[in-house]
């Protein structure tokens, strides 16, 4: 299942929601990954990793569930639940509630040099057509801020998010099959979300 964590380096709630997520980064079954907002940017330090389109994906988050409203940290497990990135136990709660829950869609990539081949079948057969998204990330990196709300302190972040692109669409009725160039060493995540943003149906992660 996978974790979102929308975080900035600028919010001086955000290091124990990256620590929470530090502690998933390799925990089996879980794809988590740490999207830092631009939001705060203006407080002083201007986020090293965050990018518009982050703050764009969350603010389409919000949308879909009603508001104009956007905070961090705050955490999204499987496309659906919202919770603040540094509650631990809701956050256990709803890991435990998405692992119950049957897998629709199944997704196999295979990385052969520069290229992904993913391939996902749907049964039964989709309703409505789907996104399917390619995401790049950084393991991991630490830095000293110097500015803003965490001026003086040295921050680990964790699966840091560099890209976030839809490739396809797919209408989950025939058996998908993708071929995308790869470039970089980054570890490579697809992911297959229902409109909205909405539930994530499927997530696989190549190294």
């Amino acid at each position: 299942m996978v974790v979102e964590l929308f975080t900035s380096q600028g919010c001086v709630a955000c290091p124990p929601a990256d620590a929470l997520l530090a502690r998933l980064a390799d925990r089996p079954g879980v794809i988590a990954l740490s999207l830092h907002v631009d939001i705060w940017d203006y407080l002083g330090w201007a986020d090293r990793f965050a990018d518009p389109a982050f703050t764009r994906r969350q603010k389409a988050y919000a949308r879909a569930e009603g508001s104009r409203s956007i905070f961090t940290p705050q955490m999204i497990v499987g496309g659906v639940h919202r919770i603040v990135g540094s509650a631990g136990m809701d956050l256990a709660d709803r890991l435990t509630q998405e692992a119950g829950r049957p897998a629709r869609v199944g997704l196999e990539l295979r990385r052969d040099g520069g290229m992904l081949h993913i391939a996902a079948t749907a049964e039964p057969p989709l309703e409505r057509s789907v996104t399917i998204d390619m995401v790049r990330y950084t393991p991991s990196a630490t830095m000293m801020i110097s500015g803003g709300e965490n001026a003086g302190r040295e921050v680990t972040h964790h699966n840091i998010v560099t890209l976030w692109d839809q490739i396809a669409t797919w209408d989950g009725q025939t058996p998908l099959a993708l071929h995308v160039r790869l470039e970089g060493a980054e570890p490579a995540v697809v992911i297959i979300q229902e409109a909205g943003p909405g539930r994530i149906l499927a997530a696989s992660r190549a190294r």
